[in-house]
């Protein structure tokens, strides 16, 4: 099926469908296939180089936040929820990025921040705990098992599963789980959507 508006180049002038076409002399002569104009051993189209390609992959897989870690290939994802475990924002990078980038943004993100910082150890980090004293907050992140001791109340660190149970329902979605969108900004329309029929429902 031929989409309006597209242009169909004719077979043949005069020739119809099956009908049988001459062999040129130059294709018994092996030195052509028979259609003038045409080359047998074409160059490439230029700027198909690979160095050239490589370079641009590497940069559009960081526009789109892709990229290989231990997972594969794929996009890590931040999220910021409030204190019902609804999410308020996202931040995406590729996939072998830190969070902690992700989650200063994320706070940096928000006009006020609450009494509480909830996080997981993989952003135990002096720098950000600091971060978040001087943006008027407390951090509850526990310590690295070779970090020193820090405060972490258990009553407060336990409010960490409701950011689980979070991502636990927005990969119900498949496109969430497995990001099939190729671009980040699809994905991210696709988080914010997910995060809204969770809003509707909590």
């Amino acid at each position: 099926m031929v989409a309006s508006g597209t242009t169909v180049h004719p077979l043949g002038q005069t020739r119809g469908v099956g009908a049988v076409v001459g062999v040129s002399p130059a294709t018994e002569s092996g030195s052509g296939n028979g259609f003038p104009g045409w080359q047998q051993h074409s160059s490439p189209p230029q700027g198909s180089g690979s160095a050239k390609k490589g370079g641009d992959s590497a940069r559009r897989d960081v526009r789109e936040a892709l990229g290989r870690s231990c997972g594969g290939f794929g996009t890590k994802a931040c999220v910021i929820a409030d204190g019902r475990g609804r999410a308020i924002t996202f931040k995406l990078a590729p996939g072998q990025s830190h969070e902690l980038p992700l989650a200063i943004a994320l706070l940096d993100s928000l006009p006020t921040l609450p009494k509480w910082i909830v996080a997981d150890r993989g952003l135990a980090s002096d720098d950000f705990r600091q971060h978040i004293w001087d943006r008027g907050a407390r951090p509850a992140i526990p310590p690295r098992k070779t970090d020193p001791p820090v405060a972490c109340p258990d009553w407060i660190y336990n409010n960490r599963a409701r950011v689980e149970n979070l991502w636990a329902r927005l990969k119900e979605w498949r496109t969430v789980a497995t990001r099939y969108e190729k671009t980040k900004a699809s994905f991210l329309s696709v988080l914010s959507i997910a995060a809204t029929v969770d809003w509707i429902k909590i």
